[in-house]
This record gives C-alpha cells, structure tokens and sequence, in this order.
C-alpha cells in the first residue's frame, strides 16, 4: 500500500473521496460540536477543478489542495482510518511539497481545528510551524505553514 501511486482524482473517484473524507473526519463531530468542514465539502466540484489527489485503488487516502500565487493551500488530508499507521499521511505531505515546488511555491499552508490536538502534535514533524490561531464562523483554526527549500539544479 505504502508504494502506490499520487493522482489527480476523477470524476470516478468522487464516492471514494467523500468516504474516505467522511471516514477520516467523522470522529471529531463530537468532539469540535460540529461538521468538520471537510465533510462538507463539494467534492464533485473539487475534483473536476483539480484540486484532489488520490492513493490507493481502492482510495485509501486523499489531498485537496489549491495553489495561489504565494503559497499552495492545503485544504484537507484524508486517510481512511484502517491505513493510518501506513505510510500513506507521510506519503501525501510529501506529494504536497512536491506539487509545491513544482508550481514553483515557496511555502505550504494549512489549518487544523484547534480541538483536533492530533494535528497539532503532526504537522510541526513535517516541518509546519504555527502562523496564528483564528476563529472562522464555527470553526476554532489554528494556521500552519511550512517554508519549502528551493531545489538546487
């Protein structure tokens, strides 16, 4: 499982994608008093724009990112909880700095829900480093980035 490909996601791929998300982020629910934004998501919408990349056949994990002209933004991560433990996370944060630099982006961002501490215990591994925490309507975020080296060539 740890060695299968990164895609663009298709159209096919949309069921897949929102269970995978449904399945990564149903258990905060509880926990943060609402729908992670994630679930609620336009799934559909985002993979024809291109936004989603997926692993795994059948989807076992998943990326959404959109690229601005400073930075790429990691919108959701997704990792369908019978393969954390993997590889696959580690996999897909890689992918996304690679994408990063491809774009040619000097930095990732993203944001975690400041009630899912998991995250907060994860991404400072990659190399993340907190910006700021901020509420957005529902939603308690805590803002990360992550600097990207340039490629010597």
């Amino acid at each position: 499982m740890t060695n299968e490909e990164i895609r663009p996601a298709a159209a096919a791929d949309v069921p897949a994608v929102k269970a995978v998300t449904d399945a990564a982020y149903h258990h905060y629910i509880e926990r943060i008093g609402v729908v992670p934004a994630p679930m609620e998501a336009d799934h559909a919408a985002n993979v024809a724009e291109g936004k989603v990349y997926v692993t795994g056949d059948p989807v076992v994990g998943l990326v959404v990112v959109e690229a601005f002209a400073d930075h790429l933004f990691l919108d959701s991560i997704a990792v369908r909880p019978d393969a954390h433990g993997t590889g696959v996370g580690r996999r897909l944060l890689g992918f996304v700095d690679a994408h990063a630099r491809d774009l040619g982006l000097p930095e990732v961002r993203l944001y975690t829900n400041a009630m899912m501490w998991e995250n907060q215990e994860i991404y400072p591994k990659y190399g993340y480093e907190v910006v700021e925490r901020r509420v957005d309507g529902p939603y308690d975020r805590i803002h990360y980035r992550k600097k990207l080296l340039r490629r010597v060539s």
